[in-house]
């Protein structure tokens, strides 16, 4: 469990005192994947820093599993660093090294035996999907292989808890999936809490339970994206689902933009209320994406027809989420 309580950090630059991180609190439960999203600027890599205890807040408490790391006098500061995997936007390998030898470092900084180093190092290649290329140069990795790598280096001391700054970014796109790929194993196989921060919702979708929306250091949002599909105000939520550009037509009874989980309902569920009712659905607008391995759709629907209510009610009693129901008497545009 990571806590955060009132956490403030500031620095001074050459315009001045710039407050990074304002009061920022938020929970992140053992075994949970939060993406971390917002601007540039927006105070993500310090929130990323502060927890990965590389850098001390000026006011409030970082806690991991309870312990207030305020606490800690450089020993046990040095010893509860161990415990945490942090890995940046960057490999930043050895490059006189082998991908093998650069995940093995920490181990022999350690003192880890050689039988021990190399089970645990043949380990994390065949969780990064690089066991062929043990023996190769960092030069001669692509940059999506090099940050796997690098993930792995994060992994091999076994912490609890992996924190990625800007994993994926400069990457191209096989490049992203792979360190996606990398980080959704380590979550699920090892069983280490992840938090990402990242510009890229797209990572958000992908790999992560909860999100927090930071904004000039302030923590605007937090939740579990199931549980924020449900506020139409949520800022995350308009990042992360397709956008509703399509707008009011004029030959409906009812406008409404509704939200559609999982595989059942996307298929299905606006067809089966057009024959249920004898009322025409239409797709106004929106589109189809996944969060995780589910489908989530997010429609601007027209409804025709004298039942046209009871469908929409019906929609929402099948466990679509109903936003704004727009109403309008027929042949008029809704607003």
């Amino acid at each position: 469990m990571i806590t955060l309580e009132n956490v403030s950090k500031s620095f001074l630059s050459r315009t001045g005192n710039v407050t990074a991180l304002d009061g920022v609190s938020l929970d992140v439960p053992a075994g949970a994947a939060l993406g971390v999203v917002g601007p540039a600027g927006a105070g993500k890599s310090t929130l990323a820093r502060c927890v990965s205890l590389q850098e001390r807040p000026d006011a409030g408490v970082v806690r991991l599993d309870g312990l207030n790391t305020a606490t800690l006098d450089t020993r046990s500061l040095r010893a509860t660093r161990r415990q945490i995997g942090f890995v940046g936007g960057e490999a930043q390998l050895f490059k006189q090294r082998t991908a093998a030898g650069n995940i093995a470092l920490p181990l022999e900084q350690s003192g880890v035996d050689g039988p021990r180093r190399r089970a645990r190092v043949g380990r994390l290649l065949d969780l990064i999907g690089l066991t062929e290329k043990a023996a190769a140069y960092p030069d001669d990795l692509t940059e999506g292989q090099r940050r796997r790598v690098a993930v792995a280096r994060a992994l091999v001391g076994e912490p609890g808890l992996l924190l990625a700054d800007d994993p994926t970014a400069n990457l191209d796109a096989d490049g992203t999936a792979g360190v996606l790929a990398v980080l959704d194993r380590a979550r699920a196989e090892l069983g280490v809490t992840l938090l990402v921060t990242t510009q890229d919702n797209s990572v958000v979708r992908r790999i992560c339970d909860d999100v927090a929306l930071l904004d000039g250091g302030k923590l605007l949002e937090h939740g579990n994206l199931f549980n924020l599909l449900r506020d139409p105000d949520s800022r995350a939520v308009q990042a992360l689902l397709p956008s509703i550009e399509g707008g009011a037509s004029v030959h409906q009874d009812r406008v409404a933009d509704v939200v559609l989980i999982g595989f059942a309902a996307v298929g299905a569920l606006l067809p089966e209320a057009t024959a249920r009712f004898g009322t025409q659905v239409s797709v106004i607008g929106g589109g189809l994406t996944r969060l995780g391995e589910t489908p989530v759709a997010r429609f601007r629907i027209g409804l025709r027809g004298e039942r046209a209510d009871a469908a929409l009610a019906w929609i929402a009693d099948r466990g679509a989420i109903v936003h704004q129901p727009l109403s309008g008497p027929q042949g008029v545009v809704a607003a």
